[in-house]
């Protein structure tokens, strides 16, 4: 299965609808696969890989570049081996450096989505630091050089046959609702839509899917203990600490309307992934279940939900 959308650069595309159902995917950060070192224990891409397919999940994202083989038909073909079509990946790279040029960086990202059939570059404004628990500030010139960058890359990605979009990510240069705005008014890239990331940055993200469905193209769907949260936000713990004591939940057992959410996009014609992502950092190899139990339950809420609508 692949995405309805074209890279065109427009969020909406005018490829026939496809039903919700068929736009859910995977993504390796539910099983703790995580690209900031000493994040925790990393679990096999064979079992990650098997346990998506056993829940009935067609396609997932990349996870961190060293997750999956490094060559390109290699990476795809590990893919196939568990039945799973390649959504595209998250790529943290540094935008707002006039001295750096990422689309060199891009380019051997892209090199993976054209060998693997994948449509979706998910940009995130890295910050050159590693992990998510602290940021510097942006000048001006580092704005701008940030806003040129996207409208860049989403260009030359759009010239691969890929679409790219932004990814507001707690940690990055672009977090709380001031930046996306700021992304919004001063660039022409879609968005990812991150229900916990945004929530966590203090953008409200059923409010941003009502006022900007136009520029949703891609959806991370997270939900979030809303005190856990507010700590973050409020900067009383960490971002990994927070990670660490469950802040991310299974979809329908946190604080965001995640329906709502699906259903304002579905409304305005949304066709693109709908991504399930529960962050989490493992310790070790689980002597349980693991992971694949909150992913089951995030896939059964959906299914609910889906089955409800209908």
């Amino acid at each position: 299965m692949t995405s309805a959308y074209s890279p065109s650069g427009s969020p909406l595309s005018s490829a026939p609808r496809i039903p919700a159902a068929e736009r859910v995917a995977g993504a390796p950060i539910s099983w703790g696969v995580c690209e900031v070192p000493g994040w925790g224990h990393q679990l096999s891409p064979a079992r990650v890989l098997s346990e998506m397919n056993s829940l009935g999940l067609t396609a997932t994202e990349f996870g961190p570049a060293d997750f999956l083989p490094e060559e390109p038909a290699a990476r795809a073909a590990a893919l196939k081996e568990h039945e799973l079509a390649a959504v595209g990946g998250f790529a943290p790279v540094v935008l707002h450096d006039p001295a750096q040029d990422p689309q060199q960086e891009i380019a051997r990202v892209l090199d993976w989505f054209t060998a693997a059939g994948a449509t979706v570059l998910v940009l995130a404004a890295a910050t050159g630091i590693d992990g998510y628990d602290s940021r510097p500030e942006l000048d001006r010139q580092g704005w701008d050089t940030l806003l040129t960058n996207l409208d860049q890359l989403a260009s030359y990605a759009a010239s691969r046959g890929v679409l790219a979009v932004l990814h507001p990510h707690v940690g990055t240069m672009v977090e709380n609702e001031e930046e996306v705005q700021r992304v919004l008014s001063g660039s022409s890239i879609a968005l990812c839509l991150d229900t916990g990331h945004l929530l966590i940055g203090g953008c409200d993200p059923v409010e941003l899917t009502r006022t900007a469905p136009d520029r949703i193209a891609h959806v991370h769907l997270k939900d979030v203990d809303a005190a856990l949260a507010d700590q973050v936000r409020k900067g009383d713990i960490a971002f990994t600490d927070g990670v660490r004591r469950g802040m991310f939940r299974p979809l329908g057992q946190g604080d965001i309307d995640i329906a709502t959410v699906i259903n304002t996009l579905e409304v305005s014609g949304f066709n693109g992934w709908y991504v399930l992502e529960q962050d989490m950092i493992l310790d070790g190899e689980p002597e349980d279940e693991g992971p694949i139990a909150d992913a089951r339950a995030s896939v059964g809420f959906l299914n609910g939900l889906f089955k409800a609508n209908q």
